[in-house]
């Protein structure tokens, strides 16, 4: 994941300042995933649960992340492609309702495990395995509008990319 979200930033970075923020919030929160589940090289191979501030952490991570993506982002993204076409509305309108599926489910997570969390202690690792596999179809998603927006509504030109052998 944490690739994915370096290719993202080499294509659509540096061309739209939301566009930045946004991507910088899905690598600090891959990041805080990473630890959260003892993932080399950021967190712990242990077979520990994690402390439950830092997953109080994550949880408000993961809702700061949701709601810039539909407070700030999709709003954004759906003006700029009203103004820019039809088809790109559309595509726009398109993607929106598969994202949100996904806030349901990390809602729900954050809402399970934002305080201590003692009752669930036997279901965390699958719910944050359940999490991240929901989180990654939604980054893909996301990526689709940020394409979208970055080919139609930025000043600049995409960068050539080059593809490997």
């Amino acid at each position: 994941m944490l690739q994915k979200i370096e290719q993202a930033q080499k294509q659509w970075g540096g061309s739209n300042q939301l566009i930045d923020t946004w991507l910088n919030k899905r690598q600090e929160l891959i990041i805080n995933y990473c630890q959260i589940a003892g993932i080399p090289p950021y967190g712990e191979n242990t077979q520990q649960l994690p402390d439950t501030n830092d997953v109080t952490e994550f949880c408000n991570r993961l809702i700061d992340y949701v709601s810039t993506g539909h407070f700030e982002v999709y709003r954004e993204v759906v003006s700029q492609c009203e103004t820019h076409g039809k088809a790109s509305l559309h595509h726009a309108e398109e993607l929106i309702p598969s994202i949100t599926l996904s806030t349901e489910m990390i809602v729900e997570f954050a809402d399970k495990y934002a305080e201590p969390f003692n009752d669930y202690l036997d279901a965390f690792d699958r719910h944050l395995s359940t999490l991240i596999d929901g989180l990654e179809n939604r980054f893909s998603f996301e990526d689709q509008l940020l394409a979208n927006l970055h080919e139609k509504h930025s000043e600049q030109p995409l960068p050539s990319r080059k593809t490997e052998a």
